[in-house]
């Protein structure tokens, strides 16, 4: 079930006036007690939440359950009413370039109900960085409209099946919008049911895809996997001897041959936790094992 989103927050302006700000947004309900999912940026600093359902029941005791401000991902709780409809999880990984999907928002905050759109998913993997400088990663790239006010709203494909949660545009464009793929998403928002925040395990590097071009310049053997960019001085990824450069085939056995794919594994690993890295170093390939720490 989709939901409308109004917040109102307290901001001062001249002279310590104390202004009244009001926003909108989305949200679905994906678990039966009660749970919603929508961005941070949603109820971000919001001093009253009020959840409206698409029959016009509106609840103004809304509880934040957790924020994770790093993924844009909030749950929120409202006491449950009898056969509460929930929205059907979907597998945003089986997703091909081309698929047709629909976003379902409270688009503009407009009365009578959710706005619907349609399109086309344009790209997967993609990343971003919000205006707060929170960089986004693993969005889905549609052109179905996407509005303000549908943030936080599910996207859906032809089965009705949720596969992203809308979260931002691109107003460089036209009609490109992101989404958070719902497998990244679901591991979050079930942390923050659990526990109220994401507790990560961190290695302290920045890594990215690596290219053919940049594998030629570095005479590297194989042309894919996650090339580091810099380490954080005294960080466990310095302290395990990682370099600027280094190339990381695998983790844990597993093959890596996207940044997407070294993050997105690293993001259900915790603290403590050590992790196993083949890494290409120029030709010479090593075996590379790092401890976790949490991140700060």
């Amino acid at each position: 079930m989709v939901v409308s989103i109004t917040t109102r927050s307290t901001s001062m302006r001249g002279f310590l006036a104390p202004d009244q700000e009001d926003g909108s947004g989305s949200g679905f309900i994906f678990d039966a007690r009660g749970y919603i999912a929508t961005n941070d940026h949603v109820i971000r600093d919001a001093r009253n939440i009020r959840v409206t359902l698409p029959n016009g029941r509106a609840f103004d005791d809304v509880k934040v359950v957790g924020r994770d401000p790093r993924t844009d991902l909030a749950v929120l709780k409202i006491e449950a009413v009898p056969n509460l409809p929930v929205a059907r999880i979907g597998d945003s990984d089986q997703l091909r370039v081309g698929d047709w999907v629909v976003a379902i928002g409270n688009a503009l905050g407009l009365e009578g109900g959710p706005t619907v759109t349609a399109g086309v998913l344009g790209a997967v993997g993609r990343s971003i960085q919000e205006g707060n400088g929170v960089v986004l990663e693993d969005l889905l790239q549609t052109d179905a409209a996407i509005n303000p006010g549908n943030s936080g709203g599910p996207l859906v494909d032809l089965g009705g099946r949720v596969v992203g949660i809308n979260t931002a545009i691109d107003t460089r464009g036209q009609g490109i919008g992101f989404a958070i793929s719902i497998n990244g998403a679901r591991a979050i928002l079930e942390e923050l049911i659990d526990k109220g925040r994401v507790v990560r395990g961190v290695m302290g590097i920045n890594v990215a895809t690596l290219t053919p071009t940049a594998a030629g310049r570095l005479g590297l053997p194989q042309t894919e996997g996650a090339i580091i960019v810099n380490i954080q001085n005294g960080s466990p990824a310095d302290r395990a001897g990682l370099r600027a450069s280094d190339v990381i085939a695998r983790v844990d056995g597993r093959e890596v041959k996207t940044m997407r794919d070294l993050l997105r594994y690293l993001a259900t690993r915790k603290p403590g936790d050590a992790i196993n890295l083949r890494v290409f170093r120029g030709r010479d390939e090593r075996s590379i094992t790092v401890t976790l720490e949490e991140s700060r």
